[in-house]
């Protein structure tokens, strides 16, 4: 039997920077992989500062290359709000003054992003299994022991620490968590590219479009290198089973009839077909750990609910989960105890106030009348536009949008 001190499944993002931050410690572990690299995500394409910031972490070096790197990689200095009766802001990210006004973010094919992160796992502490079908997890006396095939022979494996990277539906979710079912907030999203798509920002802002059609959803267009852009809609799953909504439906109707978007289509044409898949949204803290093992990325549904944005936390739970795994070794302690404290309460105590708060502003998104309000306000106030801004870098900030005060104020211009 092969035996390993930490074994992640799952290279996406969130396995990736486990792998990368493991590496860096100088930890041997091991990589189930289902797919071979390169291989697409169906995926928004939009990375965050929170993506930024971990890749930076993990080698200064690897976001000089990504921004010198055009064909693959495109900055993105802030995000387009327009609400549903078509008045949009305009925010900018935070611009890090400390590393000479480097972008904040940027957009990227998942099959370039993924490729490139992937291509950065090398070295003597991993070794790395592709196409792999991961057949049975199980407990041991000294961990956690995994099935698996490949290349038609089935092998088992075990570790002390397993790192769950496979997603919403792998194995490691259905096996591991005791409820693991998908929040509840989860949502459905489909994706296509297109080309020739124009009035695009000129610091290449990510657009989020709340139109009436795809309210609670949002219809998004996202700049990528090369003239393309993603083009995609998202909506609560609940809302679109009860309503037998048809996702493709709804976008293809947006582009060509909805008044806000439809002129920026008359020249565009689509270049791939249209691919959905699921959303795990959070809405907040949840058990994402136990015995030996923790969950990362989409398999802990740290999607945030208002933006869609999973990229950036998948990242950073990843890097938090190689963190986690040294200080288990360094005490040979992988209890649910030690990792519920260590991990999981780390984790949500980082990034758990902003995601219970985009939870909160995607309900807002039920009430298009509140919606208007606000960006009308913003749209004619640069003084509202900037506190708007300020939410997206400053969690107290962003708060206010949980309090009726902050509606009446703006009702009343005060």
């Amino acid at each position: 039997m092969q035996k390993t001190p930490v074994l992640i499944i799952g290279c996406g993002p969130a396995g990736a920077a486990a792998s990368l931050f493991l590496s860096k410690a100088g930890i041997e572990h091991v990589i189930l992989e289902k797919d071979s690299f390169p291989r697409d995500k169906v995926c928004g394409d939009g990375c965050s500062g929170k993506t930024a910031f971990v890749l930076k972490k993990a080698n200064p070096l690897f976001l000089d290359e990504i921004f010198a790197d055009s064909d693959r990689f495109m900055p993105s200095y802030g995000i387009k709000f327009a609400a549903p009766n078509g008045k949009f802001i305009d925010i900018p990210f935070k611009v890090d003054t400390a590393q000479g006004n480097r972008p904040p973010g940027f957009t990227s094919q998942r099959l370039q992003l993924d490729n490139y992160l992937f291509s950065k796992l090398e070295g003597s502490h991993v070794t790395i299994f592709q196409n792999v079908k991961v057949v049975k997890i199980v407990a041991a006396a000294s961990g956690k022991e995994v099935t698996y095939e490949h290349n038609g022979d089935i092998k088992t494996i075990s570790c002390n620490l397993l790192i769950g990277a496979d997603g919403d539906k792998g194995i490691c979710r259905k096996t591991l968590l005791q409820n693991n079912e998908v929040s509840k907030t989860a949502s459905i999203g489909i994706r296509t590219y297109y080309e020739g798509v124009t009035d695009m920002h000129q610091q290449h802002f990510i657009e989020l479009h709340f139109l009436k059609e795809t309210l609670p959803g949002y219809f998004w267009i996202f700049p990528l290198p090369n003239g393309q852009a993603n083009i995609g809609v998202g909506i609560d799953a609940h809302i679109i089973r009860k309503k037998k909504i048809d996702l493709k439906e709804v976008m293809l109707k947006a582009i060509a009839e909805n008044p806000t978007i439809k002129d920026r289509f008359i020249h565009a044409k689509p270049v791939s077909k249209i691919q959905g898949w699921g959303l795990p949204m959070s809405s907040g803290k949840r058990v994402i750990s136990g015995d030996h093992f923790v969950l990362t990325g989409d398999a802990a549904s740290l999607i945030d609910s208002f933006t869609g944005e999973g990229i950036g936390n998948a990242l950073y739970s990843g890097m938090l989960a190689a963190q986690t795994a040294v200080k288990s070794l360094e005490i040979n302690n992988y209890s649910a105890e030690f990792l519920q404290q260590e991990y999981t309460d780390l984790l949500f105590s980082r990034i758990g106030g902003e995601l219970k708060l985009s939870y909160t502003m995607q309900k807002l998104c039920r009430f298009p009348w509140l919606f208007n309000l606000v960006i009308n306000k913003a749209y004619k106030s640069p003084s509202l536009q900037k506190t708007i801004s300020s939410m997206f870098a400053d969690i107290d900030m962003r708060s206010l949008l949980k309090k009726p005060s902050f509606y009446l104020k703006i009702l009343f211009n005060r």
